[in-house]
């Protein structure tokens, strides 16, 4: 392994074409529920409401505090 490749490793994220992707288990162990909160958040929206909207109006507040988490994580968390 040479140098370039052991300082990548010891970040978490990598940043790709404006996203963020996990680099080792740190960021797979923070990418993870991540993904698991967006899902939860999408059935419990739809399973629990009455209409599409208010399905719509939980969901998406929800969803936008998440990625605005997860990319504050990610950016302080990558090269």
């Amino acid at each position: 392994m040479n140098k370039k490749q052991k300082q990548l490793k010891k970040y978490w994220f990598i940043k790709v074409r404006g996203s963020y992707l996990p680099n080792n288990l740190y960021g797979w162990l923070s990418y993870i529920p991540y993904l698991a909160y967006l899902i939860f958040t999408l059935v419990f929206g739809i399973r629990d409401t009455h209409s599409l909207s208010l399905a719509v109006l939980y969901v998406v507040p929800n969803w936008i505090a998440a990625v605005v988490i997860m990319t504050y994580i990610a950016s302080h968390k990558s090269k």
